[in-house]
């Protein structure tokens, strides 16, 4: 019997549910602590954010998808500095498993996992998509679960990362959303518009209480 394979780009949040029995949770304990840490910015970190945030308010409008990335993802991951000794931020690599007899793959725009050439156990993703969601248009959020249900399920064999929950955010445009999956429930937080400075700055501490996170599980 052929095994069904598909791409991460075919999944929606409804086909997630009834395939896996994933399912949209409102109240996620770990979600509210991730979003309600006190990160500290320091102003070099604070001024690099708020130098280019006018051109990103005047601009983000008519950017494409790799604009966005160069242009303000790639800044503010950078900023983070993911990379450690451990971690490495991870750009359109490759990843794939079986999920209840179903393998999906893809190429992430980023993920934050251990190694330095290859992929292990990831932990953190990000997925950029430039429009607005309509019912014509793929679900970015979808998306976005599927690669991070694979990574759940392959970490299952790494006991440090063994029923850890996957962190991840899609990006629209301005719009960031913040997500978490554990075993098979997921949360979505609101909106966080990079165009507003309370909004950059919240996003940003956001992704520095992730890379604590992980770099404490791996004794960092």
């Amino acid at each position: 019997m052929t095994m069904q394979s598909t791409t991460f780009k075919s999944w929606t949040r409804d086909k997630l549910l009834d395939a896996f029995g994933l399912e949209r949770i409102t109240q996620s304990p770990i979600m509210q602590t991730w979003l309600a840490n006190q990160e500290e910015i320091t102003e070099f970190e604070k001024q690099s954010l708020l130098f280019d945030l006018e051109k990103v308010w005047l601009y983000i409008d008519f950017w494409n998808e790799e604009e966005v990335k160069i242009k303000l993802i790639g800044t503010i991951i950078r900023l983070v500095s993911y990379d450690s000794k451990h971690l490495s931020a991870f750009a359109d690599r490759t990843l794939k498993g079986i999920v209840d007899g179903i393998e999906l793959s893809g190429e992430p725009d980023l993920m934050v996992a251990r190694g330095k050439q290859e992929v292990k156990s990831p932990f953190f993703f990000i997925h950029e998509y430039k429009k607005e969601l309509d019912n014509n248009s793929p679900d970015p959020a979808g998306q976005l679960l599927s690669a991070m249900l694979v990574a759940y399920e392959n970490n299952l064999t790494e006991p440090k990362m063994k029923e850890k929950p996957i962190y991840g955010a899609y990006v629209v445009g301005r719009q960031w959303y913040f997500v978490i999956l554990q075993k098979r429930e997921y949360a979505i937080s609101r909106a966080y518009d990079a165009t507003q400075t309370d909004d950059l700055l919240d996003i940003f501490r956001i992704l520095k209480a992730n890379r604590q996170v992980i770099r404490e599980i791996w004794g960092e």
